[in-house]
């Protein structure tokens, strides 16, 4: 059978070829992908959540940030990034405390989008390969038996035995289509459950960092009014 297969392969025409060879060269890119994904996200779900548990039981919003500097490849690390310059630079202003607050809730806002448009790079590439890769290996199969039916013409028989050689090899693309597809389409479905579990995650972060900010202006608040008081 692998003999066969090989031979089949061989005997077919250069646009067959032409087809395979691409089959496999997207086969090898999507399997990088979801390699190198599946490591990256599972990474990337973890780090955020024991992010979010270190993140809740710091003591105040100073030591919280600290906590995340640790793993910079953390992807809390440059939603906190934003949040903290943008509360830091809010302050230098003398904005108000509502102002301040909705100005880092926007920037927690844009590192979220920004650090979930960095984790889904290359997630098109994949979503690529399963959709076109069945059609690819189609145009192959196509292809391979308007051959097949050019040669029963040219040698003016329809027998079985000069029929099926050039059919076999012609559906020979379509089985790889689908063998490229299949688990493409495989990958791309766990991946995006995946970025939605980790999206999750980032939105809580941005909830508790915010809450952290509001508590930290509202107790300097409080001290700005006790010594107003006293003086």
């Amino acid at each position: 059978m692998e003999f066969s297969f090989f031979q089949m392969v061989t005997n077919a025409s250069l646009v067959a070829k032409c087809v395979l060879a691409l089959l496999v060269l997207m086969s090898i890119v999507s399997w990088g992908i979801m390699i190198q994904k599946g490591i990256a996200l599972s990474s990337a779900c973890r780090k955020a959540k024991n992010g979010i548990e270190t993140f809740d039981k710091s003591v105040n919003l100073r030591d919280a940030v600290q906590s995340l500097g640790v793993d910079p490849t953390s992807p809390l690390y440059y939603i906190a990034h934003q949040g903290v310059h943008e509360f830091n630079r809010s302050k230098e202003l003398g904005n108000e405390s509502d102002v301040v607050v909705d100005n880092v809730r926007r920037a927690l806002r844009q590192g979220v989008a920004s650090e979930l448009a960095r984790l889904e790079n290359s997630l098109s590439l994949l979503a690529t390969t399963a959709n076109t890769a069945p059609f690819i290996g189609l145009f192959g199969t196509v292809w391979g038996i308007m051959t097949s039916f050019h040669s029963i013409g040219m040698l003016k028989t329809a027998s079985l035995a000069t029929v099926a050689p050039g059919i076999s090899e012609a559906l020979i693309a379509t089985a790889i289509g689908l063998g490229v597809a299949v688990p493409a389409t495989v990958g791309f479905n766990l991946f995006m459950g995946k970025l939605s579990q980790i999206d999750t995650h980032l939105v809580n972060f941005a909830g508790f960092f915010l809450n952290r900010v509001q508590r930290e202006l509202n107790a300097h608040r409080h001290v700005s009014r006790n010594g107003a008081t006293e003086l």
